[in-house]
């Protein structure tokens, strides 16, 4: 499958500055990979959080990733503030696609991008339930 080019801005929907540390840096002086997923988990859950569609103590709902992907366009390093954007993909019955983006400040390519699939379960069983009318809410302005 094809690199694809990076997103734009205009892209995203939703925005969530994060300052970089200086343990994200890796040997080779730059953020590391495992810290972009950081990041975009960071992303959709505060989101999720602040919109009141996840309650990450008591929730009789929750997400779990079942599937990741990030493509690497320019490295970015400590000490920098970076932009996650945020959209919804796709929309299932009890699943949704996030699409984030990493954007060094000021710049409008992405420096990396990629997807979160989440799939809503109960709490208590974890088996797949459909998506709560305020999680779906939440999802709407990111479409």
């Amino acid at each position: 499958m094809p690199k694809p080019p990076p997103a734009l801005r205009s892209a995203f929907r939703a925005w969530r500055a994060i300052g970089t540390r200086w343990a994200d840096n890796d040997a080779y002086g730059h953020v590391n990979n495992v810290v972009y997923y950081a990041w975009f988990d960071t992303a959709v859950n505060a989101y999720l959080i602040e919109q009141g569609a996840l309650d990450i103590q008591a929730g009789a709902v929750i997400g779990l990733v079942v599937e990741t992907q990030c493509n690497y366009f320019s490295p970015l390093a400590f000490p920098q503030t970076v932009d996650l954007g945020l959209r919804v993909e796709h929309v299932g019955q009890s699943s949704v696609r996030y699409g984030l983006a990493v954007f060094a400040q000021g710049q409008d390519s992405a420096a990396a991008q990629g997807h979160f699939v989440h799939v809503y379960v109960d709490a208590a069983t974890h088996k797949p339930t459909p998506l709560p009318a305020q999680l779906l809410q939440a999802l709407a302005p990111l479409r």
